[in-house]
């Protein structure tokens, strides 16, 4: 296998082929050995052996193989480092972008999302497919011609300048660091349920598995390794939803009868909106929403009788000499009261805050049929609530696209194939794999609602499923369910579920056997790796490629280049390692965060710049500024964990524009951009003859260069 990665750049067509059927030999031979794997896995668990070992081996085998193929394609080559020596197929180059591209996001976050929202997740599958026919009709295949290692290396050579390729380098950085966070923290949650690490632990284990693939052979290894990925990830995915489908309905086609369970879910959701019990349980999460927004009218009286309340509670068990749990909970209680006014203003605010959204029918969630939220033909209340949904749906769906088209680890993966030709066949190819899991996803998300609406609610607390059990051990903001109303029997209202962990769950939610939540934890290990390694590399490639070698060392010899590439890879690495432990958002806000960050730095730079040959230097950094500082400004000004960051008290609805939520911020940056890009290039100096022309030969190659 190994010298499957030392194939040369420089190859006629007779070795091409034979280099394409190695790979095809190869990852046959892979795929087999896969299943061959979990078999006899799934064999070895029926004779007795213990899920922990199960969920050992899943990730030692997997972080193992990866690591593998990561030693093997080690290279100190420039070309092979940063771009695979250009010579990576169509197909593979496919299958190693849809692996690129499936990150914990799409994996872990997207039909959990779908679960939750209902109809409004669906701008994610919409917006993420439709942007890779803009990065086929508008980018790939030009940006291919230009010929560079990287974005801001694109930049720096179309607009004449290193002030562009800086501020490439930072938009960059900025939203492939937002991204390879959340990719982290994805990686820290499986590993923590394979494993049962602590998650803080779990990261920096995760983290040699990330640091393996990517640090010893850059882009080769990279790419050999996200092939192998996206092979695990879509097995892993396909399999618990084809048997939820075939238990549920019978047909092992779940895209093609999940209407069917749409229309089940949706009368059990009018059940459950018309349930006693179910009333009885949002009754009371108002009542303690009241009670909170009563303690925040006086917070030192409610101090004092919280206090008082928690000592008696103690005194009365000790007295009565009450069981060793209780006294030791009563005593925690009271530890944990608030010691100040301003702690104990947060504890009853996040309390009020948290008790309103589950004092609602179907905890919260909308129906899942429900287009919009509000009603057109409504009070005006709810015709604003409507336009509102719209908007914000629309606005999604386009910060989505244009943040795909502009997104550098994707784009990076276009400057891998041998020719322009294959460049856009490998659009192709990209787009059909990522298809077969986002066609997947509303499938998964109505069969496991079914699932838990049918078999969960209304079962025992006496008697909880082990996966709720072990959930909750990981991290009880993500599960937790709570008996409210003290009558043994679990309703939807007590049930806090996280969108992260949906289809984690969705093996153990549907009965299968463990090794099947072994192979989808290993399919989410595949899908957040394959990813982070992308934007790793992004992130490093930029600062020793773009920042070091094009403006600070020009004469830089390549061994010197790829060294502080790795180096600072580690760096990168270690720190959104740390950032990630702090758990700043959910996956989805900051994957959508880093989407609308690329939209508004790139996309419209490298748009006109391939298209508009009158763009020129100044006119883009103007107009990456722009774009980039306005989209900023709203998510800092709007968002609530930047808020907290950067300190702003303002009101939320003082700096809310048109309703549009912060995830969509891209929406005002991206018409910023284009417009201050065609202004300011428009009042200063054309870019010199040779640039415009190369601008012309690119997107038509007939045209002939002049000498100049």
């Amino acid at each position: 296998m190994a010298g499957m990665f030392e194939h040369g750049a420089k190859t006629d067509s007779a070795s091409t082929a034979a280099f394409k059927a190695q790979l095809n030999k190869v990852y046959a031979w892979y795929a087999g050995g896969f299943l061959a794997f979990v078999i006899v896995l799934a064999i070895l668990e029926q004779m007795g052996l213990p899920k922990s070992w199960i969920g050992f081996i899943f990730l030692l085998a997997t972080i193992g193989l990866y690591a593998g193929i990561g030693i093997m394609s080690r290279t100190t080559d420039a070309a092979e480092y940063y771009v695979a020596g250009r010579r990576v197929p169509a197909l593979y180059n496919g299958m190693a972008t849809g692996a690129d591209w499936m990150s914990a996001a799409s994996f872990i976050g997207m039909a959990g999302t779908v679960y939750l929202s209902g109809y409004g997740g669906l701008a994610f599958i919409m917006g993420w497919t439709g942007g890779y026919c803009l990065v086929a009709l508008f980018l790939a295949p030009y940006m291919r011609k230009f010929g560079q290692f990287t974005i801001p290396d694109f930049l720096g050579e179309r607009f004449e300048g290193n002030l562009p390729r800086f501020i490439g380098i930072v938009g960059a950085i900025l939203c492939s660091f937002t991204y390879v966070v959340a990719q982290i923290y994805g990686v820290g949650l499986i590993t923590t349920r394979l494993s049962g690490l602590a998650f803080e632990i779990g990261i920096f284990v995760g983290l040699g598995g990330i640091l393996v693939c990517s640090f010893l052979g850059g882009m080769r290894a990279v790419t050999w390794t996200q092939v192998a990925q996206y092979i695990i990830l879509i097995v892993a995915y396909l399999t618990p939803v084809v048997w939820l489908s075939v238990k549920q309905t019978g047909v092992p086609i779940p895209q093609a009868v999940y209407g069917y369970q749409l229309q089940k879910v949706t009368e059990l959701e009018n059940k459950l909106k018309a349930d006693p019990k179910e009333i009885e349980v949002i009754n009371i999460f108002k009542a303690n929403a009241a009670a909170a927004d009563a303690k925040l009218k006086d917070v030192p009286a409610a101090m004092a009788a919280d206090q008082a309340a928690a000592q008696k509670r103690l005194d009365d068990l000790k007295a009565a000499n009450g069981p060793a749990a209780e006294i030791q909970a009563a005593e925690k209680a009271l530890a944990g009261l608030p010691k100040t006014a301003e702690e104990a203003t947060k504890a009853y605010t996040a309390a009020k805050t948290s008790n309103t959204a589950r004092g609602v029918p179907l905890a919260g969630m909308p129906p899942h049929a429900q287009v919009f939220a509000g009603d057109p033909d409504g009070t005006p209340a709810q015709k604003a609530a409507f336009d509102t949904s719209r908007r914000n749906f629309l606005a999604l769906i386009f910060c989505l696209m244009v943040g795909t088209a502009a997104l550098p680890h994707i784009l990076m993966r276009y400057y891998t194939t041998p020719s322009v030709k294959e460049a856009r066949d490998s659009v192709t190819w990209s787009l059909f794999f990522i298809f077969l899991l986002y066609f997947t996803a509303p499938a998964l998300a109505v069969l496991v609602k079914y699932e838990m609406f049918s078999a969960v609610v209304g079962s025992s607390f006496s008697n909880l499923p082990d996966w709720i059990t072990a959930w909750s051990r990981v991290d009880p903001a993500l599960l937790s369910v709570t008996d409210i109303n003290k009558d043994g029997i679990i309703q939807l209202g007590e049930i806090r579920i996280g969108g992260d962990i949906i289809v984690l769950a969705t093996p153990a939610i549907g009965g299968l056997p463990y090794v099947v939540s072994g192979m989808v934890a290993a399919g989410g290990l595949a899908a957040a790796l394959s990813t982070a390694d992308g934007l790793l590399l992004t992130i490093a490639n930029a600062l020793s490629h773009d920042l070091y070698y094009k403006m600070i060392d020009p004469n830089a010899p390549t061994s010197r280049r790829v060294s502080i590439s790795k180096a600072l890879l580690v760096v990168v690495a270690l720190a959104a390692a740390g950032v990630a432990a702090q758990k700043p958002a959910d996956i989805l806000f900051l994957v959508s965060a880093a989407f609308s960050f690329a939209a508004a730095t790139f996309f419209p730079a490298l748009v006109l710049g391939i298209f508009w040959k009158r763009a020129n230097k100044w006119g883009a950094s103007l107009g990456m500024i722009a774009g980039l500082g306005t989209t900023f400004y709203y998510m800092a000004t709007t968002q609530p964990w930047l808020r907290s960051v950067f300190g702003v008290t303002s009101p939320v609805a003082d700096n809310i524009w048109w309703g549009i939520s912060p995830i969509s911020a891209g929406l005002f940056g991206v018409p910023v951009g284009i417009a201050v890009i065609v202004i300011v290039s428009l009042v200063t100096k054309a870019p010199s003859q040779a640039t415009q022309e190369l601008v012309e030969h690119v997107r038509y190659p007939d045209l002939k260069l002049s000498k100049a």
